[in-house]
């Protein structure tokens, strides 16, 4: 079965409308240091201010081929507009409070295995429904597949759960 056929971006009425993100209004600029990054990407959320620092304390550990090294799921999170609250919900509820997931939710993003819409969409669920949108395993799986085993090359997965 592919992930494709498990994907739900179906209208919910009982949902708030969540304004998608414009292309070319990131946040995060290169002259940033870290904590201005925390800053705009945290919204003042102590929750999403967590998950940004144990992203960065294990980015570049559990994904070696990343680019930017520590801050590349944060360029990732930028892009697609996911700050604040939104952020908190993909770590807590999505990940399960588990780094290495979200790495590999948002590199699945940008290797084409899940649309952003998707983890948009989930992310903006705050009734713990957002969970039931994004398989993390299959995530994890499949980067791991396509990257032929250079992601999470020390198999820490398990070590957060």
């Amino acid at each position: 079965m592919k992930y494709a056929d498990n994907i739900r971006v179906d209208k919910d009425e009982t949902e708030e409308p969540f304004t998608f993100f414009k292309p070319g209004e990131e946040r995060i600029k290169l002259t940033d240091t870290l904590l201005d990054v925390m800053v705009k990407m945290s919204d003042g959320n102590p929750g999403a201010i967590n998950a940004i620092m144990e992203l960065t304390k294990i980015n570049k550990a559990v994904d070696p081929l990343s680019a930017f090294g520590p801050v590349s799921t944060l360029l990732g999170l930028d892009s697609a507009g996911i700050y604040g609250t939104y952020l908190y919900v993909l770590f807590n509820d999505i990940c399960e409070r588990n780094p290495v997931k979200m790495i590999a939710v948002m590199r699945a993003v940008q290797l084409g295995i899940i649309p952003v819409e998707l983890v948009k969409k989930a992310s903006n669920r705050q009734d713990r429904k957002g969970k039931e949108m994004i398989d993390t395993q299959y995530c994890y799986d499949q980067v791991r597949l396509k990257l032929d085993g250079d992601f999470d090359p020390e198999d820490t997965l398990n070590d957060y759960a």
